[in-house]
């Protein structure tokens, strides 16, 4: 196995056009869950990737389940609870600006995750372990979780790749900074956005962020920067990667996801630390040139370096 990622995946619910929720009649239905973007978007890209969750036993969860195994991702590991629902998200379209996102997931299947949930000899399979910052957001079972994943993989000398993906919505800000600096020291590679840096270290230039959480444990950071592209600290190079041109933007969520898919298939494939957050650029920026978290990841074909170095290099 390449990737072993685990979280909330829910039901998305995308609104047939811009404007409040109140006066839309009609939804497209399709998934969305920061992991398992990361998960289709590395099994897209040609990596062995297994997404571990509990979702609910309704016809949300088995449309989930099928959706991403679809996709090549092993769903092995995910379990079915009769009785806790999966939960549901809802876009609201701001023509121009990011959409505003209106979750109904607490009490959610997910949210009853625990460290039984996954054992340590399937952590132990893996080259790199993905977490997000949302999962230990989601409960105090699930905060368990998270930190027996870690503890497991530094066991059997997993790398461990973090996106703090800081959602104010399930937590206040006082509180993910310290729990998500708690997580971030004992991770190996963090992937802070600019705004995410500055809710975590208090500092406002990518090389002071990368810096303070270097400072803090982990051994890299890259800071992503949007359409300027990302900043990387190695802990012996420092460099600015520049972003990928997008001609329209359709919707920016699922960016980040790309982005840290992008990044670790590069580091699979034993590139430099430059050429990954290349890859992760374009990969973040194929994302939002679609509506969807998951529908504009691209395949390895469409982006070959042989087809497209000129992106790539």
């Amino acid at each position: 196995m390449d990737v072993l990622t685990f979280g909330e995946t829910m039901i998305l619910l995308n609104p047939s056009k811009a404007g409040p929720l109140r006066y839309v009649s009609q939804f497209e239905k399709t998934i969305g869950g920061a992991e398992s973007n990361v998960a289709i978007a590395l099994a897209r890209l040609g990596h062995r990737v297994s997404w571990a969750s509990r979702l609910g036993e309704d016809e949300f969860g088995l449309y989930i389940r099928n959706f991403i195994r679809g996709e090549g991702v092993d769903t092995s590991l995910v379990a079915f609870d009769p009785a806790s629902p999966t939960g549901v998200f809802f876009k609201e379209r701001q023509d121009g600006r990011d959409p505003k996102v209106n979750y109904f997931r607490a009490g959610s299947a997910a949210s009853r995750m625990g460290k039984a949930h996954l054992q340590e000899s399937e952590i132990a399979k893996a080259k790199i372990l993905h977490i997000s910052g949302i999962t230990p957001a989601l409960s105090p079972s699930c905060r368990e979780l998270v930190y027996h994943a870690i503890d497991a993989a530094k066991r059997n000398k997993v790398a461990i790749v973090f996106d703090p993906n800081i959602r104010l919505k399930l937590w206040t800000k006082e509180e993910a900074r310290e729990v998500l600096m708690d997580i971030a020291g004992k991770c190996d590679i963090v992937l802070p956005g600019i705004e995410e840096g500055l809710i975590l270290t208090g500092e406002k230039t990518p090389e002071k962020i990368a810096e303070r959480l270097i400072k803090n444990g982990s051994k890299a950071v890259v800071v992503k920067l949007g359409d300027s592209g990302a900043y990387y600290n190695d802990g012996d190079k420092q460099e600015f990667v520049d972003g990928y041109r997008v001609e329209k933007v359709v919707d920016t969520v699922g960016a980040g996801d790309g982005f840290a898919a992008g990044f670790i298939s590069g580091l699979l494939r034993g590139w430099s630390y430059k050429d990954a957050v290349s890859l992760g650029n374009r990969v973040g920026a194929s994302a939002v040139t679609v509506a969807g978290d998951v529908e504009g990841y691209p395949y390895w074909a469409e982006i070959a370096p042989d087809r497209s170095e000129e992106i790539l290099r």
